[in-house]
This record gives C-alpha cells, structure tokens and sequence, in this order.
C-alpha cells in the first residue's frame, strides 16, 4: 500500500496574473485538489479550470507536482488525503486563457469584451 502524503508541492507558471493567483490560493481551491488529486508522483501534470466570474470565461491552470513529501522526507509518489498540505511554487512560463484573464488589460464584463 502507498504511504499518505503529507505534503505536496504543485507549480505554476509564472504567468498567471495576479487575479488567478488570488483563485488558486483560497482554501477552498487547495481543499479541491486533496479531494481530487488522488495518487500523485513527481513530474505529473494536469491542468484544472478557473472560473473567471461575470466574464463567462474559464482559464485552465497548467499544474505539475514538484514535490510529494511523507513526514518530511521526499518520496517519488503517495496518496493524497484530506489531511495532505498542498503548497505551491511558480515556474517559468505563461498561462495562455483566450481572454486576458482578469487582468488591468483583460476584458470589461460588457458583452463586446471579446478579443
């Protein structure tokens, strides 16, 4: 049987404009990933769905597990439970969202706010 991360460490690009950050960080998005993430290893990738609010726009996050720790100690993989940190880091890279997501350049939420 696989041990229960304790922790584990997605990243990001760090593209991701002030708004999204502001998203991923609430305690309500870190509870969904240790709802949703399951087994994870080193180097798996995924990419999850932001809601832009009154835009009626989504922006899907890139994410890659950098580090997945048991007590402390680095492991290559683990099941993440309810009880499993999760923590982020950013890495190079920009997040391509159709719309400029929310940011001081991104759309007003009029109706002619497409590119």
């Amino acid at each position: 049987m696989e041990p229960s991360a304790t922790r584990v460490v997605l990243s990001y690009p760090e593209g991701l404009s002030d708004w999204g950050r502001d998203q991923i960080e609430t305690d309500r998005y870190r509870g969904y990933f240790a709802r949703v993430l399951d087994r994870v290893a080193v180097g798996d990738a995924r990419e999850e769905f932001v809601d832009v609010g009154c835009c009626g726009d989504s922006l899907d996050v890139p994410f890659r597990v950098e580090r997945v720790e048991v007590d402390g100690e680095p492991v290559r993989a683990a099941t993440v439970t309810d009880a499993t940190v999760v923590d982020y880091e950013t890495r190079p890279g920009d997040v391509d969202g159709g719309w400029r997501v929310q940011s001081a350049a991104g759309p007003s939420c009029s109706t002619d706010a497409r590119e």
